[in-house]
């Protein structure tokens, strides 16, 4: 076996580069049609069953919009009932023709189970499962006091998405249906501060990236990885030392610095469009991509970024992050930053 794979070490890169060099010219071309012919052909969502996590607020919020402005009948799930009431009231006011609320937490098996069937029982089909509920961290590992206190991250961000789909497989078979799954970029960038949020992200990409090929053809999978958005935690709202909610802005701004953040409307309109599309993957804002191809060819260079301009050491105060000094000295964020996230207060989850 050593020799065998002492060949295959040596034979397997030239052949690589070799089969490449023929083979992704017309790769290149053949996804280009396939985008223009998706484009051209694009799923009329009207009438159609969508289920929304994480609704009330952020990207989720803006996604039960877009699919009403679409004509799309809608279940909108999560923990906190007034303001999921609130949009609801506004989604039938852009067009949804029928919508129900399920307050729920995600990261309760017997709840996603409910979801699927209060969905099930009131429309009768589902034909968009749509896996955006979430919750981030933003403390360095060391200074977490308590771990197991963070594992409603995990629990939150990937097994909800988990359970929901498992319980929503069938009814989406049965109608070619399609499942959207809000990783985001942190899946592939090492943020300091993010993470088990990272490896979450990272987590849900995996393992969609695996049901894709088990599910396939029968149910289509869009996985979004969307960059700094508008959005709860573009406002500094995450889980802190203690293991509670907080809202710290000072490290918000240390983290995201002058990099822009997307309003959640065009993020939100550019998710819908890309999903009726059919598209596998998509990064949004797009400009994103340059950075995960630096990511692939040269990661040391983003590690270094990272550590010099994000980085603070534990016990210091992140005023000193580089990217923080530089932000205040500008005054950029009132240029990168939309106004909804200068402030925000705690909401009771």
């Amino acid at each position: 076996m050593g020799l065998i794979h002492s060949f295959l070490n040596l034979v397997s890169p030239p052949i690589t580069f070799v089969s490449l060099g023929f083979l992704l010219p017309p790769y290149v071309v053949f996804k280009y049609f396939l985008y223009l012919v998706r484009g051209i052909f694009s799923e009329d969502v009207a009438g159609k069953v969508v289920l929304i996590t994480g609704a009330s607020s952020g990207i989720g919020e803006h996604l039960a919009y877009q699919y009403a402005q679409r004509g799309a009948r809608l279940a909108l799930v999560d923990r906190r009932e007034r303001p999921l009431h609130e949009v609801a009231d506004i989604a039938r006011y852009y067009g949804s023709p029928d919508i129900i609320t399920i307050p729920a937490d995600v990261s309760n098996l017997q709840d996603c189970r409910r979801i699927i069937d209060e969905t099930i029982n009131h429309f009768g089909r589902l034909d968009h499962l749509v896996n955006n509920a979430g919750v981030a961290n933003m403390t360095l590992f060391e200074e977490i006091e308590d771990i197991t206190s963070f594992n409603q991250i995990m629990d939150t961000n990937y097994w909800g998405s988990v359970y929901t789909t498992q319980f929503a497989i069938p009814y989406l078979r049965n109608n070619r249906g399609k499942i959207v799954v809000l990783s985001s970029t942190a899946a592939w960038l090492p943020a300091p501060r993010m993470n088990i949020y990272n490896a979450t992200k990272a987590a849900l990409k995996s393992m969609f990236e695996t049901l894709r090929v088990e599910l396939a053809p029968d149910i289509g999978i869009t996985i979004v990885t969307p960059g700094f958005v508008e959005s709860e935690l573009t406002k500094g709202k995450a889980l802190y030392s203690h293991g509670t909610i907080e809202v710290h802005q000072d490290v918000r701004d240390a983290l995201i610095g002058a990099i822009p953040v997307e309003t959640v409307e065009a993020c939100a309109k550019a998710i819908v469009r890309s999903v009726c599309r059919g598209d596998r993957y998509l990064t949004e804002p797009s400009w994103y991509n340059s950075v995960y191809y630096m990511k692939v060819f040269c990661p040391e260079v983003l590690e270094w970024f990272y550590r010099i301009f994000v980085y603070t050491r534990p016990g210091t105060s992140v005023a000193e992050a580089l990217n923080k000094k530089m932000l205040d000295a500008t005054g950029a964020k009132n240029v990168m930053y939309p106004p909804s996230i200068h402030s925000v207060e705690i909401e009771d989850d």
